[in-house]
């Protein structure tokens, strides 16, 4: 079932005052925003002067009662404090890692109604709005980019005990001021995976099925399983493949679940040809293919080597200006000439790391 929906807050007037929890005031301007569970305004730290259009600031606001900014604050505050992101970075010899910052939260109260706030960093428009104006694809070279970039903040926020459960291109947002940074946003579906280092265990409850944005989320989830770093990754492979492709199998039935399920079943179990067919011209998905091949073969509680994933999506375009043109097409569309033709899966002994190697016949 899709997240649950909530009910959007009244709005409150321009140039309202809010006081966190750390006695810090804040200033709210125009919304921006309109989410699933509440509105997002233009926020400044200029308490006395109205709020500029190009402030770094914004501030999300819900009913108190509701769920999901809780459940993102709780997120930031336990796994995403500024000190501990730096650190990690540093250990991982990273410069970007792309998580908002979080500036503050409390809880506000207007014409006696009861208000849960949080400010975090402005950032810019959202890749789906970008994919939607290039015709529904990316460059190949883009999206592996992309798969990259989400590896880093997917290993931050697992060593973290925590998954993100929904993945998807709107939760992807360019940076502000800097475009070709990208951020994995929205934490309200964020799970805590492994409190205190106890993995929970695998249990299927089809009263919870099929949990999630339909297109992506992960068989596990389709069975009622709490999330894990596997459904989180498989998530992500999805997400790839959309991008590249600008379809996926079960486009065409998204609103029955259990079709979906049974169609992400059958891709999974047929990789890589299920996923290396659908290639277009000159842009094979054979990247694509063994990253969730890799995907597959991970035990529910396993922790993934996200260095040996960012190996299967490296290539050419990694470095420079993020490229977010339309890919350029030569002709129709059709399946690629090259194909996975033998596959041989290897499991090493030694950090009990999958390598997968394949060897590409031409037809």
């Amino acid at each position: 079932m899709p997240p649950k929906k909530y009910t959007l807050p009244s709005e409150l007037p321009d140039g309202w005052i809010l006081t966190d929890s750390e006695k810090k005031k804040w200033r709210i301007g125009k919304i921006i925003g309109r989410g699933g569970f509440g509105l997002i305004y233009l926020a400044s730290g200029d308490v006395h002067v109205p709020v500029r259009d190009d402030t770094d600031f914004v501030i999300k606001v819900e009913y108190h009662e509701n769920g999901p900014l809780f459940s993102e604050l709780k997120f930031y505050q336990r796994a995403a404090k500024p000190d501990t992101m730096n650190k990690w970075k540093k250990s991982k010899c990273l410069e970007f890692l792309g998580i908002p910052t979080y500036g503050g939260s409390g809880l506000s109260e207007y014409k006696e109604t009861r208000y849960r706030f949080m400010v975090m960093d402005r950032l810019g428009t959202d890749l789906q709005k970008v994919i939607e104006e290039n015709g529904g694809q990316l460059r190949k070279p883009t999206v592996l980019r992309l798969g990259v970039v989400m590896l880093d903040v997917l290993e931050y926020i697992h060593d973290n005990e925590y998954v993100h459960a929904d993945i998807k291109a709107a939760n992807l947002l360019l940076g502000h001021q800097d475009p070709n940074k990208v951020y994995l946003a929205d934490y309200g579906l964020s799970y805590r995976y492994c409190p205190n280092g106890q993995h929970k265990e695998y249990k299927e409850n089809p009263k919870k099925g099929h949990n999630g944005t339909i297109e992506y989320t992960s068989i596990d989830a389709h069975k009622g399983v709490v999330p894990s770093r596997r459904g989180d990754l498989e998530e992500l492979g999805y997400c790839l493949l959309h991008w590249q492709c600008g379809t996926l199998p079960w486009r065409s039935f998204l609103r029955n679940p259990a079709e979906v399920q049974d169609s992400k079943a059958k891709l999974m179990s047929n990789l890589p040809d299920s996923v290396t067919s659908m290639s277009t011209s000159g842009s094979s998905t054979e990247e694509i293919a063994r990253f969730l091949l890799y995907v597959k073969g991970l035990s529910y509680n396993e922790k993934p080597d996200y260095q040996f994933l960012k190996k299967v999506l490296s290539g050419p375009g990694l470095q420079g200006p993020l490229d977010l043109s339309r890919p350029r097409t030569s002709g129709t569309s059709r399946p690629a000439t090259q194909r996975i033709g033998l596959l041989a899966v290897l499991e090493v002994k030694r950090s009990e790391i999958w390598e997968i190697y394949t060897v590409v016949t031409i037809l």
